[in-house]
């Protein structure tokens, strides 16, 4: 299905105590261009987020931003320092012995003096993180992807509709282009029998002068070949495959093949078909820059 390089998707659950927040976008690109936020501690997952986004993007400027926020305390232990307390304790009552004070020692006194809480970090379950990670990035890319079709289907629709405005136009010019060589043949003759002051001029020599110029200005190989790029530009956006270079290059064509319809024109008509047509072909490839 044709798909848009412009999406944007959103996903956000709460596993194993974390509330993980991913966040998906993308805009042009002529290639797959792939940035994240990740928090720096679990950067690790950065490669396995970027081969993700790849087996689902070929093309666009790809930005993955990552949440984390752990709200159930279990990424530390907190160990007691005994030597040290003990070691408090036994100099704080050497001193109250020695200077006859009351012996009112309380755990609270002690949850004041430093050094006596030791706070271990616990190694991450890297391979669980991810798990939880991909698994909203799943979701956030399922959404993502979703809207990317949305739009890539509205491009669709508009370029069917342009390339059908195209066609029409060729076959205009296919109509007026066999009238310009009768129209030709007949001022040529005019204008010899009003030199020559005769009817009886050679009827040869005016056959032969309009083949020539019917050829010069014959343009049915260029609307046969523009009709077969709509053709193929139509195929294309049926294609279940990634098309927007090969799309790029039929537009190319088709412009091509305009630009020799208008240098050959000889007919003021044929000259503003033309002028429609590259305007009709500019809008097309516009719309076809934004897909993937």
């Amino acid at each position: 299905m044709l798909s848009s390089m412009t999406g944007y998707g959103r996903a956000q659950k709460i596993l194993n105590g974390r509330d993980i927040l991913v966040e998906i976008r993308s805009v042009n690109h002529r290639y797959f261009d792939y940035s994240s936020r990740i928090p720096r501690v679990y950067n690790y997952i950065d490669e396995k987020l970027k081969s993700l986004m790849k087996d689902h993007v070929s093309r666009g400027k790809i930005e993955v931003n990552v949440t984390v926020n752990s709200i159930e305390s279990k990424d530390s232990v907190i160990h007691i320092n005994k030597s040290a307390v003990e070691g408090y304790v036994t100099a704080l009552r050497d001193v109250s012995g020695d200077l006859s004070l009351e012996d009112d020692l309380k755990l609270s006194n002690l949850l004041k003096l430093p050094d006596i809480f030791n706070v271990q970090k616990l190694p991450d379950n890297e391979e669980q993180i991810w798990n939880d990670i991909s698994e909203v990035a799943g979701e956030a890319l399922e959404k993502f992807i979703d809207m990317r079709r949305t739009e890539g289907a509205k491009l669709k629709n508009d370029v069917i509709e342009k390339a059908a405005s195209i066609e029409k136009m060729v076959a205009e010019v296919e109509k007026i282009s066999p009238v310009t060589s009768e129209n030709y043949r007949k001022k040529l003759t005019a204008k010899l029998e009003e030199i020559l002051e005769s009817k009886e001029i050679d009827q040869q020599r005016i056959v032969t002068e309009a083949a020539i110029f019917a050829e010069k200005i014959a343009v049915d190989e260029e609307t046969v070949r523009l009709r077969s790029h709509i053709s193929q530009l139509r195929t294309m956006l049926d294609s279940e495959e990634t098309v927007g270079r090969k799309l790029d290059f039929i537009v190319q064509e088709m412009n091509r093949e305009v630009n020799t319809i208008g240098s050959k024109a000889q007919d003021l008509n044929i000259t503003k078909i033309v002028v429609d047509m590259k305007a009709e072909i500019e809008k097309i490839r516009e719309q076809i820059q934004n897909i993937e």
